[in-house]
């Protein structure tokens, strides 16, 4: 049996298939007396070569294209191929979205639309004339549209030959309704695949009807070609089935194609499925994990040895973590043990935004240096609206700390809530200047109902008129109740916020994500006093040295948030703070938000401060300190001493 799997744009061009690399060990494993043989046609690589030798088009474009998924756009691109209609709703296309996307771009997805359906059918031909006995085609994100046009003309070419859907986008009434509405597809594998697909194989391979009756979740056509959706499973695959990806060729054909002129490849592995938060407070708007919200993780020792393996076979040190959510139980098992291991790995991770400094530095010492927090807001109010489990100070946090040990941060401010109001975000935008030093937001986005989220789920939540996003009409012609299931973003009226807050959120955004690179604020904790350097443009103070003894216990208490109530009682129990009063600490709560100083956000205060790093006190050692530092001010003040370290 010979076997296709198959990755269309726009997937990214840095990094496997995870999927098909999952599902290329497992038929090998299922079937290991040789009657299947695997092929794994990377077709995302294959377009970059492709329409770079016929336009000039480079990374920019291809990244812009894969990271739209919420616009369209970049679906469309494929219309025409899907729709076997040349110019397919161009007018349409340009009407809609003309006044979103930058003119070369928006003349760059016409050119590219044109040039799809032949390129979809080279590819087609080339699958084809392999006689494939299967075709698999994963498709998640903005793969639909290039996946099934790609399945159409394969058909054709081929009829005989016997296609597969599955991934994300296959999940639910969504893999259901792809079966229904388009006959090139003879086969949807919903959910985990892992034991679904190799079943459909073995079936098909021996001719038993029966068995594909009885697989979980496959979408089928019966006798009379009416699609059959069986139920799917309700127990996800247990920790213990998540098998390690076979990435074969992906690497040795990165290096050849034009992509590996663009962008350094990564590793793409996974330690964990589902979200113990989400089983326990599933946030309001993320519809990522489908079907199978319950988390399970992997034996920490044979998670570091999978990716050992992995980094050593193919000589990379980038590893993305696709896990929605880090297992805290890996702080103190998978993280020493990757520690250990000697290599210099970058990994990538998603956390919870509540991780303390001395968590984050665990991750920083493992190689986890860059992590995606899910912060989305800096508003309590906001987050509890989320049902994020966090508060906005505690957000704060973790962007200074990030700071202090080097972890890089990757989030969004998102807005648009039922139930925010223009206070909860004019309060955080006048405070922003004061955090230019820290990790900026990727920008801020009006959050799009996602189907399996809670706010999709339940209308109450406020949003109750719903239907597919607009731009799905100009991918597909279908009518709207089968959009309905087949999408995944649907639009509803805004909620929340006005267009001019909106405005001043995305100007604050902007002017912060400017700023970051030149920008700096650090304390230097030295005992009997703290020292303060900044270089941010929106104060006029340089250096500030906090010597008073109830200044320095405020200060340190601050590492953590605090209400005015908590730190007066604290700051009195201080052996050398004198009389301290809430009086007293609201003055110098006041004046140190003057300063830059100090985030206020919910009753409660947390200093934005981050700890110098180390290169800053070698340096500081270098200007004389030794036991006595009488020199530190003077050192400070030298500019070399304060530049951006980074």
């Amino acid at each position: 049996m010979h076997i296709v799997l198959v990755d269309m744009p726009w997937s990214s061009l840095d990094a496997p298939s995870l999927a098909l690399g999952i599902l290329k060990r497992r038929i090998l494993d299922v079937f290991p007396d040789g009657t299947a043989d695997v092929e794994v046609v990377h077709a995302n690589l294959d377009f970059a070569d492709w329409v770079s030798a016929r336009t000039e088009y480079g990374f920019e474009e291809y990244e812009f294209c894969s990271t739209s998924y919420f616009s369209g756009h970049s679906e469309w691109i494929f219309s025409a191929a899907l729709n076997g209609q040349p110019r397919w709703r161009v007018a349409e296309f340009t009407e809609h979205f003309g006044e979103k996307m930058p003119e070369h771009m928006l003349a760059k997805a016409r050119e590219l639309h044109e040039l799809a359906p032949l390129f979809v059918r080279e590819t087609a031909a080339k699958i084809a004339a392999t006689a494939p006995d299967v075709v698999g085609f994963t498709t998640t994100f903005a793969q639909n549209a290039a996946a099934l046009a790609a399945a159409r003309v394969v058909k054709e070419l081929a009829p005989g030959t016997t296609t597969v859907f599955g991934g994300a986008n296959c999940d639910g009434p969504q893999g259901a309704a792809l079966h229904r509405n388009f006959p090139q597809v003879d086969f949807v594998v919903r959910g985990e695949g892992e034991i679904a697909f190799p079943r459909l194989l073995a079936a098909l391979r021996d001719g038993d009807a029966g068995d594909l009756a009885t697989i979980p979740g496959l979408c089928r056509r019966d006798l009379d070609g009416r699609s059959v959706a069986h139920p799917m499973n309700a127990a996800p695959l247990p920790p213990g089935a998540l098998v390690s990806p076979d990435y074969g060729d992906y690497f040795e054909r990165h290096a050849r194609s034009t992509a590996g002129g663009w962008v350094e490849p990564r590793l793409v592995v996974e330690s964990s499925r589902g979200c113990w938060w989400g089983e326990k407070h599933h946030c309001t708007f993320c519809g990522l994990n489908g079907s199978f919200m319950e988390f399970r993780s992997k034996d920490p020792r044979r998670f570091v040895d999978e990716i050992l393996g992995l980094v050593e076979r193919h000589r990379v040190l980038d590893v993305w973590v696709t896990d929605n959510i880090l297992d805290m139980a890996y702080l103190n098992s998978m993280a020493p043990l990757l520690q250990e291991s000697g290599y210099d790995l970058r990994l990538c991770y998603e956390i919870k935004s509540n991780l303390r400094r001395e968590q984050l530095a665990t991750l920083y010492a493992a190689g986890i240096s860059y992590v995606q927090p899910g912060v989305e807001s800096l508003s309590s109010r906001v987050l509890k609206l989320m049902d994020k489990g966090v508060t906005g100070c505690q957000n704060v946090r973790l962007l200074r700390d990030a700071e202090t040990v080097g972890v890089n941060l990757s989030w969004n401010y998102l807005y648009g809530f039922p139930g925010e109001t223009e206070q909860d975000y004019d309060e955080i935008i006048d405070q922003l200047p004061a955090l230019h030093h820290l990790g900026p937001p990727a920008g801020s986005t009006r959050l799009k109902v996602e189907r399996f989220s809670p706010y999709f789920d339940r209308p109450e939540l406020g949003f109750g008129e719903l239907r597919p996003a607009s731009h799905y009409h100009h991918i597909y012609d279908l009518p709207e109740d089968e959009l309905a299931d087949l999408v995944y973003i649907f639009d509803s009226p805004n909620r929340g916020i006005a267009d001019g807050c909106r405005d001043r959120l995305r100007t604050a955004v902007a002017d912060w994500t400017r700023a970051y690179p030149r920008t700096r604020l650090t304390h230097c904790d030295l005992g009997g006093h703290i020292v303060l350097v900044d270089t941010r443009p929106g104060f006029s103070w340089r250096l500030l040295d906090l010597t008073d003894p109830f200044e320095v216990t405020v200060f340190r208490l601050l590492d953590t948030p605090h209400s005015v109530a908590a730190l007066a009682r604290k700051a009195a129990a201080g052996e050398s703070a004198g009389e301290v009063t809430e009086e007293r600490v609201t003055d110098l709560l006041a004046r140190w938000t003057t300063l830059g100083l100090v985030f206020a956000e919910g009753g409660q205060y947390v200093q934005v401060a981050p700890a110098v790093a180390n290169q800053d006190l070698l340096r500081l050692d270098g200007a004389g300190l030794g036991g006595d530092d009488s020199s530190l001010v003077p050192a400070l003040a030298v500019p070399a001493a304060v530049g951006d370290s980074r």
